[in-house]
């Protein structure tokens, strides 16, 4: 299996910053038809993970059976859901088995082999040192490696991302459904998981997600193994949906973010672009059928009365875009959080909104001897 490693060069004598605190990682391992690959992925987590749960998410292959079978890696713990519920819904499973340990970081390792287990600790590092809350693998960072994608995951990406960018707020970050994510255990308890899409959609809600609380969301350089294995991912089945839940997501974080939770010139630009070139192209529209009809020039006046709001429109809606991509956020909420405990406050993780999910009678556990 391809490592994502990149040689850095000129980088041995940078001190890095101290810990926040040791981590202590638990893996969470979604499975669906994934039988062929699922022994060699568990085989290839380090000593650095405490705490691994695969989610039999009702795997038509019994995955977790042979997770059972095989393993017996004591680390490993096999939860199983009664019905399908997506690779949302099985890794909120597994985030929920991960809060109710002494986990700091989360990290979701899908269990087909495109990402290396030998990187866990690599995608955690930016999370225990206080960079990020929320950390993803982007196979788009190295241009050579855009090679070895096939093309439709390629385009199909390429235009997700453009949509994420706009749905979530977090103009850096490329390749949204890439599977290899890390999260701090404190910023989960801060998200409504119940409410988190569990189907395809769910890397790009998480997004949207992260940004109402103003995480801090970091990619990670990763390299991508396409070897024999099927996607359960429809793109002509998902590609309405994901419209959908895009254009949703955007239009509820533009409210929230500019005219609920803060109002700025940003706000005003905004407000402001539509109206007027919906004005002016309404306008022009008319003015040049109605001098046409009459076989007559359309006089400079009206076309200018026509053109200028369409450019003041235009150039309000491009300085709010401006102020958005600006606007990502920058202060990482674990760093918040940790000055906060070791001041002493007492941060109470039941006062939490934590509504079980899902249902007692959809999981089951079944802990490694």
């Amino acid at each position: 299996m391809r490592t994502g490693h990149y040689p850095s060069r000129g980088l041995s004598d940078v001190e890095l910053p101290p810990l926040l605190e040791p981590p202590v990682i638990a893996v969470v391992v979604p499975c669906f038809r994934v039988r062929n690959t699922i022994v060699q992925i568990l085989a290839g987590i380090g000593p650095e993970v405490a705490y691994i749960f695969v989610v039999d998410d009702s795997c038509p292959e019994d995955s977790g059976g042979l997770v059972c079978a095989t393993c017996s890696d004591p680390r490993v713990t096999v939860l199983r859901h009664d019905r399908n519920q997506g690779v949302g819904g099985a890794t909120i499973t597994g985030y929920r088995a991960a809060m109710q340990t002494d986990a700091t970081i989360v990290v979701k390792l899908d269990g087909d082999g495109q990402a290396d287990p030998a990187l866990i600790a690599a995608i955690a590092n930016p999370i225990s040192r206080g960079w990020a809350d929320y950390v993803k693998g982007n196979r788009f960072f190295s241009p050579d490696d855009l090679v070895e994608m096939p093309r439709k995951r390629l385009i199909g990406n390429a235009m997700l991302s453009l949509m994420t960018k706009l749905s979530s707020g977090y103009w850096s970050v490329m390749d949204p459904t890439n599977g290899f994510t890390a999260v701090s255990t404190r910023v989960l308890q801060l998200l409504p998981l119940h409410k988190v899409s569990r189907r395809y959609f769910f890397e790009s809600d998480m997004l949207f997600r992260l940004n109402t609380i103003r995480a801090v969301v970091q990619d990670f350089p990763m390299r991508a193994c396409y070897g024999g294995e099927v996607s359960n991912l429809r793109i002509r089945q998902v590609w309405p949906s994901f419209l959908v839940g895009h254009a949703n997501n955007t239009v509820r974080r533009i409210i929230y973010g500019y005219f609920l939770r803060g109002f700025s010139i940003a706000s005003i630009e905004l407000a402001l672009s539509f109206p007027l070139v919906t004005f002016g192209t309404v306008y022009g529209v008319q003015q040049w059928m109605a001098h046409a009809a009459l076989n007559i020039v359309t006089p400079a006046g009206t076309v200018m009365l026509a053109a200028l709001p369409i450019i003041l429109g235009v150039q309000f809606l491009l300085a709010f875009l401006s102020h958005d991509i600006f606007a990502e956020p920058r202060v990482p909420l674990v760093r918040l959080i940790h000055r906060s405990v070791t001041a002493t406050f007492e941060v109470d993780a039941t006062s939490f909104d934590q509504p079980v999910y899902p249902a007692a009678d959809q999981v089951s556990l079944e802990p490694k001897a």
